[in-house]
């Protein structure tokens, strides 16, 4: 078979469904190529499934600390078969409501596998036979998969992925995760609050690398009261059948019990299996598509959005990048110049960021001042019992427009987004603290940051 769409979107993960519904919703002809499940890793083995998972480890926490406001509780145990059972009826229900949107904007969903033949030419295998479909425009959504280690070849029940750690049956006794970034610190963490021994192995100095050391050091807390082994600056080297073996920063090699070995040392595009190379579609060393900031490549007519076209791998990033894509295709002046691009991880407490650090702004040539307010002084924090953490904002002296704002403590992925927009918009501190924050919230700490970042914080002693 042979046929002719205007448009196709090859992948339907938070980025491709995102870009598919704007084109169709512009009046635009799509199609939508998708070889596994509508929602890509984020919706099926990603960024939904893991929240519910770091979910019910939270709630088992909130249980066990009940007895502060009087409610007497047995000790909570956690049954893996029906938590399973939850998590794939929020998938299921994620993803039939993306089913729904694409038919009710008339977007062409078909299932298999796209290799672009020629610019403009893709060949679709599908269950009925193969299919040549020629486009004026193709947006590449392919994703990301996991980067597998040579010792640890994965073979999906000892050493595993995310994946199959997401949809465990049963509690490991002994987990071990190699690598202590976000992937493996909220699952080792959650798997830690239901009962598993869990170390992890990382090769830097620091857990979340990357991430403000202050904010990794309240984690760090919690993993010490989890029980959890860490080993930084230390090298896993091999596994076999109940053990792991591990080379520590002093050059001493340990073997470490282990039912389950998760490995989380980063992810790769999924770029090489789609023809870009036939196409003539540049992609740097490590396999990324390069793109300019209106999602196209250097051939005409072929855009790429996502994890496709590199770091930070994220899915409000894709889908903002889908929007792009759909709207520069459709004739419209958009481009993806966005100025904050946040970022939660959903540890124990949770960690949320937007813009720079305090280092980051001094190498950017800025003068950054610094205002930290403390969860403990938080009356919506202190009623909860949930004080731990801070949120810190970073500004530029001379013209104090914020810079970045970091924050750790329970639910603080759900306040980031003030803060982005205030980036976004180039506010500054003024524009924080003078704005009416309502009491009792926890966005009353972002205004107390940006207060204290002039020794001006109310609840909060600062030197003057």
């Amino acid at each position: 078979m042979e046929r002719h769409v205007e448009n196709v979107v090859i992948g339907a993960g938070f980025g491709g469904y995102v870009a598919a519904i704007r084109l169709a919703k512009l009046g635009r002809e799509v199609m939508m190529v998708e070889k596994d499940a509508l929602g890509g890793v984020c919706l099926n083995v990603g960024c939904i499934p893991s929240k519910v998972i770091v979910r019910a480890a939270r709630i088992m926490k909130q249980i066990q600390n009940a007895h502060r406001f009087g409610i007497a509780t047995s000790p909570p145990t956690i049954d893996l078969q029906q938590l399973q059972g939850w998590k794939k009826a929020v998938v299921e229900k994620l993803r039939s409501g993306i089913a729904y949107l694409c038919k009710g904007n008339k977007v062409e969903i078909v299932y298999g596998e796209a290799k672009l033949q020629a610019p403009g030419t893709i060949q679709i295998k599908t269950k009925e036979g193969p299919t040549i479909v020629t486009a004026k425009n193709i947006i590449i959504a392919t994703g990301s998969s996991p980067m597998e280690l040579p010792s640890f070849r994965f073979d999906g029940n000892f050493v595993v992925t995310t994946t199959e750690a997401l949809s465990f049956t049963e509690i490991p006794r002994n987990f071990v995760v190699i690598g202590g970034g976000v992937s493996g610190l909220e699952l080792g963490m959650a798997y830690a609050q239901f009962g598993s021994h869990v170390t992890i192995i990382e090769m830097l100095d620091q857990l979340l690398p990357g991430v403000d050391t202050e904010l990794v050091k309240v984690v760090e807390r919690n993993l010490k009261k989890l029980g959890v082994q860490v080993y930084l600056k230390a090298r896993a080297k091999g596994a076999q059948k109940g053990k792991v073996t591990a080379q520590l920063a002093d050059g001493e090699e340990i073997a470490i019990s282990a039912d389950k070995v998760m490995v989380t040392v980063g992810r790769r595009p999924n770029s090489d299996q789609i023809g870009l190379e036939t196409a003539g579609v540049n992609t740097d060393p490590a396999g990324f598509i390069q793109v300019n900031s209106q999602m196209q490549t250097n051939v005409p007519g072929i855009y790429a959005i996502g994890d496709v076209v590199g770091i930070p791998m994220l899915a409000h990033r894709a889908s903002k990048q889908g929007l792009v894509a759909a709207e520069v295709i459709s004739g419209q002046a958009s481009t993806g110049d966005f100025k904050a691009m946040p970022s939660g991880i959903w540890t124990e407490p949770e960690i949320a960021t937007v813009g720079v650090t305090e280092d980051q702004a001094k190498k950017l040539g800025y003068d950054p001042i610094v205002g930290k307010f403390p969860l403990t002084a938080l009356g919506r924090a202190v009623a909860a019992g949930e004080t731990e953490g801070f949120v810190k904002v970073i500004a530029d002296k001379q013209s104090e427009q914020i810079l970045g704002v970091h924050m750790v403590g329970a639910d603080v992925t759900d306040l980031i987004s003030e803060a982005a927009l205030a980036i976004e918009m180039a506010a500054t501190v003024d524009d924080l603290a003078l704005t009416v924050h309502p009491h009792p919230t926890l966005p009353e700490a972002i205004m107390e940051a940006a207060e204290a970042t002039k020794g001006k914080a109310i609840h909060v002693l600062q030197s003057s």
